[in-house]
């Protein structure tokens, strides 16, 4: 396939983007969030992430014009950055290179799941699914195997020197490792569905530990061939939507040729144990993934799950940095809880982009309350705007949120 005209339109983008990631306000905001990830900030920190980009697709500006797979994907990844940086950047940083993945092949455990979805839109990213029980009997456990990491370094090499062909002498490229996400109990639901985690958690305790020490002994084999191949990422830039910047790491001894899990920040989460008791939640999962919090330098803890009632447990984490606050919280138990200790990540409700009307008061009173709590407690504050699942063709309103927050967080 003739690369030539995906070249040239890759690096008309390229440099449009180098341009805006060398700015000054780059390193302002790398800056802020060191502060904030320190636990002194100068301001609360806000993020817009996983957004529903299909509803955008009659955009000029987003439409991909290369023919390559490859080359579509670095197309994709720099309409997708500067059409944020110029609508709705809010704290979001534009690092001034481009990540090249490595060529890894990770087996997986095995075991992958057997569902049925459902969704209402092709384009659409958001789908529904149910998920067959396929771990029964103690028999079952043998379908749960040990990862496998390789690395084809002629395939990475490869990739490296097409993307130096592309971006060089306009913007660095970085080889760039695995991120690692290592949720126990993601996978585990996947495999059995949130009925049969549910009813085993009563009917099977036994079965669920052998289940759950599996799947932890299986990352812990997989971390350590990520790190004895070198296959770890660098330092990275955000942590589950958030910004990652810290002078904390890496850790003392750092190698970049071989970074280990101390060197980098773990997202941690059990969403599935919302519904369960604090007991419960520190016997299947606290129990269950401290073999691999504490390897990590920094951890971030939650996703959707309300964890307000749970904080004693979460705060049994090492390294704990940063807590999420979903919407389903409540906010004041929360920050009495989370104090100084943490960055009280708050997830404001998406849902409000999808409504017939979009109501400004609703959000600003949302900024308002959240904020009249972080300051009664002494918590450093983050917004992160995530799982975007429908502006309702509005993208615009993506712009009107942004401006509240950037204008409610710099009063």
């Amino acid at each position: 396939m003739n690369l030539e005209k995906d070249r040239i339109v890759l690096r008309e983008l390229a440099s449009r983007y180098a341009e805006q990631a060398s700015l000054p306000v780059q390193e302002e905001k790398r800056r802020l969030w060191k502060k904030l990830n320190t636990l002194e900030p100068e301001r609360p920190m806000v993020m817009i992430n996983q957004i529903c980009w299909w509803e955008f697709d009659d955009d000029d500006k987003l439409r991909i014009l290369c023919n390559d797979p490859e080359c579509r994907q670095y197309e994709q990844m720099l309409r997708r950055a500067l059409y944020q940086w110029e609508y709705f950047p809010v704290d979001m940083v534009l690092d001034p290179f481009i990540r090249v993945e490595k060529a890894i092949h990770n087996s997986g455990f095995g075991i992958y799941a057997e569902k049925q979805i459902l969704t209402t839109s092709e384009k659409s990213e958001v789908i529904s699914q149910i998920y067959t029980n396929q771990l029964k009997t103690a028999d079952d456990l043998e379908k749960i195997k040990t990862p496998v990491v390789t690395h084809d370094a002629e395939e990475t090499k490869r990739r490296n020197e097409l993307a130096d062909w592309l971006f060089g002498g306009i913007i660095e490229t970085r080889s760039a490792g695995y991120d690692p996400y290592v949720s126990v109990w993601d996978p585990i639901s996947t495999w059995m569905g949130m009925e049969g985690v549910m009813y085993a958690l009563s009917d099977q305790p036994e079965l669920l530990h052998a289940i759950a020490d599996k799947v932890t002994g299986g990352y812990v084999s997989m971390l350590d061939q990520m790190e004895q191949q070198g296959l770890l990422c660098q330092p990275q830039s955000l942590i589950h939507c958030t910004g990652a910047f810290t002078d904390e790491l890496p850790a003392p001894g750092y190698d970049p040729l071989k970074p280990g899990t101390q060197d980098i920040w773990m997202f941690g989460l059990a969403q599935m144990f919302s519904a369960v008791s604090p007991v419960m939640f520190d016997i299947f999962e606290i129990d269950h993934s401290m073999s691999l919090f504490e390897r990590f330098g920094l951890v971030y803890y939650g996703c959707c799950d309300p964890l307000h009632n749970k904080m004693n447990e979460v705060k049994k984490i090492p390294n704990l940095r940063k807590v999420s606050m979903s919407p389903w919280t409540d906010q004041e138990k929360g920050a009495g809880e989370i104090g100084k200790s943490y960055v009280f990540s708050r997830k404001p409700n998406p849902s409000h982009l999808a409504l017939d009307v979009f109501e400004t008061g609703v959000i600003e009173e949302e900024f308002a309350e959240t904020l009249h709590h972080c300051k009664t407690y002494n918590c450093p504050v983050e917004f992160i705007l995530k799982d975007i699942s429908t502006v309702r063709g509005r993208p615009e309103r993506l712009k009107e949120w942004a401006d509240i927050a950037m204008r409610c967080v710099c009063r």
